[in-house]
């Protein structure tokens, strides 16, 4: 080889391991930067599966899977709809904003996988089952009460149970399928004012209720929240399932709890669970933990660790968020499964077909503002910034018409068209005063307009900035900032949502070419 080759090889050769070297490094807290709450998790050999709350969106449960407890993908959803009624379907002035499903519990026993939640919306506890948990078909049981927070157990000896409730927690015995309450089983409280072993005087009593055996000793995690403090995470454990249990704090930091412990095939654990994170919402957070005389100690010396020593090459979002051109071929799936509707969607007033490459929003009634439209699509915001940015034909719409792209919650805003008799006029509208006011308005002549929401989550500053383009290349920002808040009337982080609704007739629409979400925002606002 001449020298020259041979320098060229060696050149090339630290090249590629300099680049493999610094591809590994450690995994970053939180795990996913967007809200994905009340998260329980297992392992199926060598795959994790994770499943959490979408409250009043749909399709709803979320099943996600990972192989390295650091990347996540969506693989489906346990339920297309979970309850047809007024608060659903947003209708009679009804809504389910922060009910719809809550906590979920997932299991894999005998060769079935289950997902439990329950709801105020339908006033059940629902329990789903498959026997594929990546492709499904799911079956769904319900019975009442709802059992709040509950965890699905499976004993040794055959039994099933779930624990449930908030700072008295009871054992409830189930049917051997999971699917009822067992008639005549076993029904009491078995831990007694469990927030009293993190302090005398709490805002929140424990509840999130997660159940494990390990070493023949069962163990239950929950989350409390004493008085002038933050969010802690206690445990409790027992020799026998119906106690007594001994209980104590595991983690006090950062306000990071709730949620379940998880082993891995290398004998490795560590603590899954979440953070309020600001108005992006309930971000994941994995804990290391270790075992001493039988108890779980969470953490590194007591705190939640912004790195773990799991090495990764990439950590992103997956298909949690996901640009969509609206593109269909024979067989594809209506939407990625990025996208929810706000609430039930009604199927006759979309369309994927009615324009290929286009999504249509067709208004079917008339409503007041945004948050009592149909078919409102969403994704969720996520951190540390995010942008979001539509293009949309709005020739067809009618009088009192509003179309556009939104920072979704409670406190909402919006950029859009408003159709006004026959003048069309962009429009920045913001509810931060506590109802929709109109913050900015420019004439509109033309039939296509481009809209870009960009949100800045980070350090909490969560301030939200509305944009319009006539061309898709010059932005021009509309209106104020939008202060955004996580409010518990909505209980979720922002999300990205298309819409369309009318306040005078129903019928018009709009045609939405595509929805392009970006990791970057403007430098300038």
């Amino acid at each position: 080889m001449e020298k020259y080759e041979l320098l060229f090889f060696a050149a090339s050769c630290l090249v590629f391991l300099t680049g493999a070297i610094l591809q590994a490094r450690p995994a970053r807290n939180p795990i996913i930067w967007a809200d994905v709450p009340d998260i329980a998790v297992i392992r199926a050999g060598d795959t994790y599966y994770m499943s959490s709350t979408t409250m009043h969106m749909n399709p709803g449960l979320p099943i996600m899977k990972s192989t390295d407890l650091v990347n996540w993908e969506l693989a489906g959803y346990a339920y297309d709809m979970l309850v047809d009624n007024d608060a659903m379907n947003l209708q009679n002035g009804k809504n389910a904003y922060g009910a719809g499903s809550w906590a979920s519990s997932l299991r894999y026993h005998n060769g079935i996988f289950y997902v439990t939640t329950f709801s105020s919306t339908s006033g059940k506890t629902h329990v789903y089952t498959t026997k594929d948990i990546e492709n499904g078909p799911w079956e769904e049981s319900s019975f009442a009460p709802k059992l709040h927070d509950h965890t699905l157990f499976f004993d040794d000896d055959g039994r099933v149970y779930m624990l449930h409730g908030c700072h008295n927690l009871r054992l409830t015995e189930l049917t051997s399928d999971a699917s009822a309450v067992k008639p005549g089983g076993f029904d009491e409280v078995v831990i007694k004012e469990a927030s009293l072993v993190a302090a005398p005087q709490i805002n929140l009593g424990a509840e999130g209720s997660q159940m494990l055996k390990v070493d023949g000793k069962y163990y239950v995690m929950n989350i409390t929240w004493p008085t002038n403090d933050m969010r802690t995470q206690i445990i409790h454990r027992a020799d026998k399932i119906t106690g007594p249990y001994e209980g104590r704090v595991v983690l006090h930091d950062k306000g990071v709890a709730q949620g379940c412990l998880i082993d891995t095939p290398e004998g490795d654990w560590y603590a899954c669970l979440f953070q309020d994170n600001g108005a992006v919402g309930r971000t994941p957070w994995f804990v290391p933990v270790n075992w001493e005389d039988g108890w779980p100690v969470l953490g590194i010396e007591g705190e939640a660790p912004l790195t773990l020593e799991i090495q990764i090459d990439q950590q992103d979002l997956g298909n949690i968020v996901v640009s969509d051109e609206f593109d269909r071929r024979d067989g594809d799936p209506a939407f990625p499964l990025a996208w929810q509707w706000n609430h039930n969607p009604v199927n006759k007033d979309w369309s994927l077909d009615a324009r290929p490459g286009f999504l249509r929003l067709t208004t079917g009634r008339v409503d007041a503002e945004l948050t009592q439209a149909h078919n409102m699509l969403t994704q969720r915001t996520f951190g540390p910034v995010s942008s979001a940015m539509t293009a949309i034909d709005v020739s067809k719409m009618q009088d009192g018409d509003f179309a556009g792209l939104t920072a979704f919650q409670k406190k909402y805003g919006f950029v859009g068209v408003k159709m006004q008799g026959s003048a069309r006029s962009i429009v920045m509208v913001s509810t931060a005063s506590g109802s929709p006011e109109e913050l900015d308005s420019v004439p509109l002549k033309q039939d296509v307009i481009y809209l870009k929401v960009d949100c800045d989550f980070r350090d909490r500053t969560d301030k939200a900035y509305f944009y319009y383009s006539l061309d898709g290349k010059q932005w021009t920002r509309i209106g104020g900032l939008l202060q955004m808040e996580y409010t518990l009337p909505h209980f979720m982080g922002y999300r990205f949502g298309l819409f369309n609704f009318a306040t005078k007739a129903a019928g018009g629409y709009v045609d939405f070419d595509y929805f392009r979400v970006d990791d970057q925002i403007s430098d300038v606002h």
